[in-house]
């Protein structure tokens, strides 16, 4: 058997695998989101594109930008804290205890992520611990569940860790003699910092920045438990058209635009995350 035929055989697995969970998946909702839904709840199939003319309603084109923003404040805030942990992590750690550190972050993955915004809500409620705390200071009741920031909050805890790893491991494979070299030029820390440590580190800040708004750009769990249903994201908005108003077709529709807006994302940070990673 020759090698290029082996080759293919080894990747055959692999690609049944990719079809049938991921292509055959996607064509289905294809075919379902151009048909329509029945009185009673059932697919119409047919091809129209009535359900993605519905999604471009400003309402619905609303809703989007909100999840939009909501994914744009938790990736910024994510990479405002996993800096500093994962420049610790890499640069100041010894080696010994990095390992031990890193399993740590991953820690929290090993509980579901709904029963740990379960603990959020008991710790944010009005009656929970942190509004106890504040009425023993004097500080009176405070509103901290079911509004924007409860949401954000709960979107920053769960996906903070996969910016930190991907920061970690470029700051981790930085070349020290590149900042010795900017201190022996008379480069301040700061100018070292943003001349050298930041354009060296960019492909992890791409990597993670996508890691994070991906996901948080599609949230329901966080919108739903902590913010309590009372605003709309475009993640609740699919997932009530499918459980709650049985809509199926639109709320396939829903789902490829959102993919469509997270693939234009992609390829407009492509050119940039390529020119990175050429440094």
């Amino acid at each position: 058997m020759t090698a290029p035929r082996s080759g293919v055989l080894l990747l055959l697995p692999c690609a049944a695998v990719l079809v049938s969970l991921f292509y055959l998946p996607q064509l289905f909702m294809l075919l379902v989101s151009l048909g329509q839904r029945s009185t009673y709840g059932a697919v119409i199939y047919g091809i129209g594109a009535s359900n993605y003319l519905r999604a471009l309603d400003p309402l619905y084109l609303s809703i989007l930008g909100r999840s939009l923003l909501l994914a744009l404040e938790t990736t910024a805030i994510c990479l405002l804290l996993a800096y500093p942990v994962a420049y610790w992590l890499g640069r100041v750690v010894p080696a010994g205890w990095r390992n031990l550190l890193v399993t740590l972050i991953v820690l929290p993955f090993w509980t579901s992520f709904l029963v740990r915004l379960y603990a959020w809500m008991v710790l944010l409620r009005s009656e929970g611990v942190v509004n106890t705390l504040l009425g023993h200071a004097g500080l009176g009741g405070v509103e901290l569940l079911y509004n924007h920031a409860a949401v954000l909050l709960g979107q920053v805890y769960g996906e903070l860790p996969f910016m930190i790893i991907p920061l970690y491991v470029s700051i981790e494979k930085l070349d020290s003699a590149l900042l010795e070299a900017a201190a022996d030029c008379g480069a301040s820390p700061l100018q070292a910092f943003l001349s050298i440590v930041i354009p060296q580190t960019m492909p992890g800040i791409a990597a993670g920045c996508v890691l994070v708004f991906i996901p948080s750009l599609g949230a329901f769990l966080a919108p739903d438990l902590l913010g309590g249903g009372r605003t709309a994201y475009i993640g609740n908005l699919i997932q009530s058209q499918f459980a709650v108003a049985r809509d199926m077709p639109f709320g396939a529709a829903l789902s490829f635009l959102l993919s469509l807006v997270v693939v234009l994302l992609l390829l407009i940070f492509r050119r940039p995350l390529a020119s990175t990673q050429s440094l």
